[in-house]
């Protein structure tokens, strides 16, 4: 299975690398994994700002977190050259931002989940936190950061 061949199928076009909006770089790389920093969601180039439990819905956030995910393969893409070199997609970490009464984080992240999948196959089944925070920086109602393992 050639992954860009399955994103082509998807209609997904790989964004390049954002510029780090502070004191970290995008991606490091040790041994065989590569550490994807956190990356906010963002539409229409723009961070996409909300709140789960308070200005956002599930399914919006849904969308948002499928974005996120995107945005990983275009640093993950830029970080080893070639997406079919990932042997594993090791793990996801999901902040959502959201009151303290909202309690759908998992399925908030099922967005970036299962679009790993789609891409990698089973070689997308991986770990996975989700965790609900009171803020994201800029108000972004998303951020995930991956880990993936090189063959």
């Amino acid at each position: 299975m050639n992954v860009y061949d399955t994103l082509d199928q998807l209609g997904i076009t790989l964004p390049p690398v954002a510029t780090p909006a502070a004191a970290y770089v995008p991606f490091v790389q040790t041994g065989n994994l590569v550490f994807l920093s956190g990356h906010i969601a963002k539409k229409n180039g723009q961070v996409w700002v909300g709140q789960l439990g308070n200005t956002m819905a599930t399914d919006e956030a849904k969308l948002a977190a499928r974005a996120v995910a995107i945005d990983l393969l275009g640093t993950l893409h830029a970080a080893v050259g070639d997406l079919n070199r990932v042997q594993r997609i090791v793990k996801l970490m999901s902040l959502v931002n959201s009151t303290s009464s909202f309690t759908e984080q998992h399925l908030v992240t099922n967005g970036a989940s299962e679009l790993i999948g789609q891409v990698f196959g089973q070689r997308g089944a991986h770990a996975r936190s989700a965790f609900g925070v009171a803020q994201i920086p800029m108000g972004a109602c998303v951020e995930i950061e991956m880990i993936a393992e090189l063959a």
